[in-house]
């Protein structure tokens, strides 16, 4: 979007936190802005760069942004440390939810994507994820008859 800005343009956004992801990104993204020519005006918050005071807001409103950001990840952090000690946390995330051997035995019997999510309860994605995986993997080695 950005590079679509020209000389005398007005960029809108909601709130500035949908612009930008810290104080350094918005000023980066004003900056390149003001060098173009272009406005920056949101409509949820009383910012205009066209003038001193919606500059001077902005700036205000930034700080207060990443420092809100800094705060919520500090939040997060003792969460994490607090779930680590009480060793809830194991840092790989939800155990899986799909029986990929109950995928294989359905695909086998010649059902298609769609059933076999509506029967194990899963989305038809998960179920192209496992049919991917089952693609890439060797495939198991014929029973012997017995002698």
């Amino acid at each position: 979007m950005l590079q679509f800005m020209r000389a005398g343009d007005t960029l809108v956004v909601t709130r500035i936190d949908r612009l930008a992801r810290s104080m350094r990104d918005l000023q980066n993204i004003v900056h390149e802005l003001k060098q173009r020519g272009v406005h920056l005006r949101a409509t949820e918050q009383p910012i205009d760069t066209g003038t001193a005071a919606g500059k001077a807001f902005l700036d205000m409103l930034g700080v207060f942004a990443e420092f809100e950001t800094n705060l919520r990840r500090e939040r997060q952090a003792e969460g994490v440390a607090k779930a680590k000690a009480d060793g809830r946390y194991t840092g790989k995330g939800r155990p899986r939810s799909i029986d990929v051997a109950a995928v294989r035995t359905l695909k086998s019997q010649g059902l298609g994507a769609t059933e076999i999510a509506e029967k194990l309860g899963i989305g038809r994605a998960s179920v192209y994820r496992v049919f991917d995986q089952l693609d890439e993997m060797p495939a198991a080695p014929p029973a012997e008859a017995a002698e």
